[in-house]
């Protein structure tokens, strides 16, 4: 996967390759507001890194990336120090994509990168509804005196789309205030995701999903690279099965965020983020 910098509209229409793509990737290297371990930033190159160990050709799914239409950016040139001026450029090129007709496929950076991006999906796509595969929550008001945080990004979707929409797995970190909102949300599964998921897909087909992943929803034996981390997590193989059947839904955004490089000297969550990305990208483009 090339990496450049994508930061004007019309540098990323004049990219070869990019009119010809279903899906476009793209990076979103915000590490603003992570409270424990900070290095998201980091997240988008060692993804794309550690996709050179993998095969083109998905054993399970029995296709091959180089059949497929899809294209990388590289990633968006964020400006430090100013949170909302990064989260308005992110959107911009979300927007782009979206405009274009393509499914945009975000790498972050923090989880917060999410909530931009969600904001171009929906304009695009009435009735949107949101997978939120994650070990916390992401429900609070605000965090540590910031309405914008990581720890944040799910209260403000739900605020904009309306917590029937936000459909949430694999949570095993909340306070008591984040858990009466999941309640209110479509679905919430603390703990479980393929078996709350399989339970779920019915009331998400012939719906635009948008699916958010943070790759701490994988247990930290498997997943070490993340800024903070919780036990009792699921396995790769879980959740690379919950990716191949979201693939049966009509998703129209995807997102991989919080990998951590800084805490995963040998590579294996960005190696497994990689992974995650090659299954998602093949169940998108196939349509």
């Amino acid at each position: 996967m090339p990496d450049y910098v994508a930061k004007e509209q019309d540098f990323i229409a004049a990219r070869p390759g990019y009119h010809e793509a279903r899906a476009v990737i793209f990076g979103a290297p915000l590490d603003a507001t992570v409270c424990f371990r900070p290095g998201t930033r980091g997240g988008p190159a060692a993804v794309r890194a550690m996709s050179y160990c993998l095969e083109e050709f998905s054993l399970d799914l029995e296709r091959d990336l180089r059949s497929l239409a899809f294209h990388d950016l590289g990633n968006v040139l964020l400006p430090p120090g100013d949170i909302q001026a990064g989260l308005s450029r992110i959107e911009a090129v979300a927007e782009r994509i979206c405009r274009d007709g393509k499914v945009p496929f975000v790498l972050g950076g923090e989880h917060l990168v999410t909530w931009p991006v969600i904001r171009a999906v929906a304009a695009r796509y009435p009735g949107l509804a949101v997978v939120h595969l994650d070990a916390h929550a992401d429900l609070r008001a605000e965090y540590l005196g910031l309405a914008l945080s990581h720890a944040t990004v799910m209260h403000h979707v739900g605020e904009f789309l309306g917590r029937a929409n936000l459909f949430h797995f694999g949570i095993r970190s909340a306070d008591g205030a984040e858990l009466v909102a999941a309640r209110e949300s479509g679905a919430f599964h603390p703990h479980r995701v393929l078996p709350g998921l399989v339970e779920t897909v019915p009331a998400l087909r012939n719906r635009p999903v948008y699916v958010s992943l943070d790759i701490d929803v994988v247990d930290p034996a498997f997943a070490p690279g993340v800024g903070t981390p919780e036990p009792a997590g699921v396995t790769p193989q879980e959740i690379l099965d919950v990716v191949r059947l979201l693939n049966d839904l009509r998703v129209v955004g995807w997102d991989v965020v919080e990998v951590n490089p800084a805490c995963d000297p040998a590579g294996i969550t960005a190696l497994l983020a990689a992974k995650i990305v090659r299954e998602a990208l093949l169940g998108l483009v196939q349509k």
